[in-house]
């Protein structure tokens, strides 16, 4: 936990309910331990799309598709998005979840690994959502900055992983280590990257919001 439990707790129970495919979906989720964005993420990802009204929106890690059937209700009607899902057990669940939300129009499915998706996809978008193997995001991001349009938003989750992000490798478990690595890199470039402005929100598991500012 990154900030005082009660705190998070307060928040959540501030929130309003979603809509009814996204409560069957976190209900699921829920019951067969899927891990879906937390409450806070939601709230913030209303609030950014609400102020950027992105018409291009691409989700790097779709789940089971409830942050992308989230997503699409709080777009106008001629915005689209694309999401990517590699795990194969989740692709008919993705498929299913999308359907049922009656979204085939507006949300499409990229089936396979992110790393050659994106080297195959044009630009640009106007919104990145990043939810996917954060070992990954670190080797993700020069498809990503191709991708992203001037003045896009890139939001990336789950990034301070629990708080461990600051612990040093060497109290970090070994099959964790280059995942740890991998996220110290990933931060530290979207800090420093000349293209990108980029501020690291301590909500949920941490999120980080940038903004493309050069071309």
């Amino acid at each position: 936990m990154i900030v005082n439990e009660r705190i998070v707790d307060y928040i959540c129970s501030l929130e309003k309910s979603n809509s009814k495919i996204c409560e069957e979906i976190e209900e699921y989720a829920i019951a067969t331990h899927v891990p879906i964005i937390r409450k806070e993420m939601e709230s913030f990802l209303r609030v950014i799309l609400s102020i950027k009204k992105p018409k291009r929106i691409l989700e790097v890690g779709s789940g089971i598709g409830y942050s992308a059937v989230l997503m699409s209700e709080y777009i106008s009607a001629d915005s689209r998005i694309d999401t990517i899902e590699n795990y194969k057990k989740r692709i008919p669940l993705v498929k299913e979840n999308i359907k049922k939300a009656a979204k085939e129009n507006v949300i499409k499915l990229y089936e396979g690994d992110a790393t050659d998706i994106l080297k195959d996809l044009e630009g640009p978008y106007d919104f990145i959502f990043m939810d996917a193997a954060k070992a990954q995001y670190i080797n993700f991001l020069p498809d990503i900055l191709r991708l992203l349009s001037p003045e896009g938003v890139l939001i990336s989750d789950n990034v301070l992983q629990e708080g461990s992000i600051i612990d040093s490798k060497f109290v970090i478990e070994r099959r964790d280590r280059t995942i740890h690595k991998r996220m110290r890199d990933y931060l530290y470039e979207l800090k420093h990257n000349e293209k990108l402005e980029t501020t690291i929100v301590p909500i949920g598991d941490g999120i980080t919001m940038s903004v493309k500012i050069g071309d």
